[in-house]
């Protein structure tokens, strides 16, 4: 029968526990936690590592953390650049569509405002106006041909040679002396370049015909004189000292060249290579 100390602290089957049970369950209880403590110090602790934005300074310090921060440095450096470039091309496009648009505006209004004007404009118009006038000063030119070392016979030949003559044409004259090795020379010479530039006119006269003096006849042949419209635009004495007594045509039209006396032929404008071939292809 149950007493009130057994009411009180309650029945022996249900709330009596022994001492060597108590302990039992405590020392398994510290067994399993230091097993399981065991376990986690056993297991290599894993963490994640997040990535930001590279921000200039590096917060690894190892070998591996600065090669990894160098990449995320190159990587965000190219990603600049391809974005400046796209960026570039997308507003060379946008100026070049607007300057197009702007010069259709500007012909148009000119189509509608003057036509002619627009029509002068043109570049097909101005080609072949040029060519038209090229046309007309070579056909001028063909009328002014001579293309021989002309003889003059005394002073007023020389005078008619020079200001009856068209004030285009560029007229050389050369006073010599029989006799002489450099005069010899340069009237050979003269002969090559009168055939080479046929608008240019090339004349001779013996110096005794023209009234020079003794000194001049003896010390300043050969002489070049060289007139246009009239004037006097190069007077040259005593070749030979810069020449010597044996020269080539071509020696003579370099210091006739340098000195702006003839035009280079090298320097032959498009437009007359180009009329000069179609001659070559229709031939």
């Amino acid at each position: 029968m149950a007493t009130l100390e057994d009411k009180i602290l309650g029945e022996k089957s249900q709330y009596y526990c022994s001492s060597s049970s108590e302990d039992e369950d405590e020392s398994n209880s510290d067994k399993e936690e230091d097993a399981a403590a065991g376990a986690a110090s056993a297991q290599p602790e894993q963490t994640s590592i997040e990535f930001s934005e590279w921000d200039g300074t590096s917060s690894n310090t190892g070998p591996k953390g600065v090669i990894r921060d160098w990449q995320r440095f190159k990587q965000i450096e190219t990603e600049k650049r391809a974005e400046q470039e796209k960026e570039r091309i997308e507003l060379m496009k946008k100026l070049s569509f607007t300057c197009q648009s702007q010069l259709d505006e500007e012909r148009e209004k000119m189509l509608e405002t003057d036509p002619d004007l627009a029509e002068l404009m043109a570049d097909q118009f101005l080609l072949d106006y040029q060519k038209q006038r090229m046309m007309e000063m070579m056909a001028k030119a063909e009328k002014l041909h001579f293309g021989q070392l002309f003889e003059l016979d005394g002073s007023e030949d020389f005078l008619n040679a020079i200001d009856n003559e068209d004030k285009t044409v560029t007229v050389i004259v050369h006073i010599y002396q029989k006799d002489v090795p450099a005069c010899d020379a340069m009237n050979g010479c003269l002969i090559t370049l009168a055939e080479e530039y046929p608008a240019v006119k090339f004349c001779k006269i013996i110096a005794s015909k023209v009234g020079v003096s003794k000194h001049f006849k003896k010390e300043g042949v050969p002489a070049l004189l060289v007139y246009k419209n009239g004037q006097i635009i190069g007077n040259f004495v005593q070749l030979s000292a810069s020449l010597g007594d044996d020269f080539y045509s071509s020696d003579v039209e370099s210091f006739l060249i340098e000195h702006g006396l003839l035009n280079d032929k090298r320097c032959v404008p498009a437009i007359i290579k180009s009329k000069e071939d179609d001659d070559s292809d229709s031939d």
